[in-house]
């Protein structure tokens, strides 16, 4: 009979995202091309999900219609073209998921499926905290192997300060989880904030990051892709 219920009320989810997706376009605010642009404030939904307790019981059921794109277990897709989340602080999962709703990060495809009509801020932090549980595997996409220690070398005087030098990031300061992502992905999301496309970017990244050639980048991240994954997150 549960499991019906949990049925019934993603049959109402999907209504939702389907309204949702035909008459509601995402909104667009302030990014890093804005002058008075402030990385992760602190206020409106981003607050109230920070400061809910999360539930990963009712996160897990809330997450099911994100596993049409995200896949089974939230391990992504190796094309890059969908991140894997599992074993992401919880932290990063509630910035980048109320910066999709306020569109500060833009992903029309993500909208529908993140919107007010769709989920909360309670329903965020469940999803959050049931995602950051998850264990990540070391299967993730990798990169050709080719530079890894001119990568090496990059990452630990560019990045690791922010990231950690195991790729762990650092939860308290939003500061995502690198070790297991696919390099297809780490790859279109690093070009995207080096070139000023990805709106919600930290701009001490996009400074770090700034004088890199792609070919640059494909080292870094090639290294970055090979760390190896943490099981379940903190």
């Amino acid at each position: 009979m549960k499991r019906w219920m949990q049925f019934g009320g993603l049959l109402l989810v999907a209504a939702a995202i389907a309204t949702a997706r035909a008459e509601e376009p995402q909104p667009r605010a302030k990014g890093i091309e804005s002058p008075d642009y402030v990385w992760n404030e602190m206020q409106g939904e981003k607050l109230q999900a920070l400061r809910a307790k999360g539930d990963a019981v009712r996160g897990e059921i809330a997450f099911e219609v994100c596993q049409g794109c995200h896949r089974n277990k939230a391990l992504g897709r190796e094309d890059g073209k969908y991140p894997r989340l599992a074993g992401q602080h919880a932290s990063v999962l509630i910035k980048q998921m109320t910066d999709v709703r306020a569109g500060r990060r833009d992903n029309s495809r993500m909208y529908p499926f993140a919107n007010e009509h769709v989920l909360g801020p309670q329903d965020i932090a469940d999803i959050a905290v049931y995602l950051q549980a998850l264990p990540s595997d070391n299967a993730n996409g990798k990169g050709p192997g080719a530079e890894l220690v001119r990568g090496k070398a990059m990452y630990l005087r560019d990045c690791a300060r922010c990231h950690g030098e195991q790729g762990e990031g650092h939860g308290p300061g939003f500061q995502p989880r690198l070790a297991g992502q696919h390099f297809r992905y780490l790859v279109h999301e690093g070009r995207s904030i080096r070139d000023g496309e990805r709106r919600n970017a930290d701009p001490k990244m996009v400074e770090a990051i700034r004088g890199y050639t792609d070919a640059d980048l494909d080292a870094v991240l090639d290294y970055v892709s090979r760390l190896k994954a943490v099981q379940g997150g903190r």
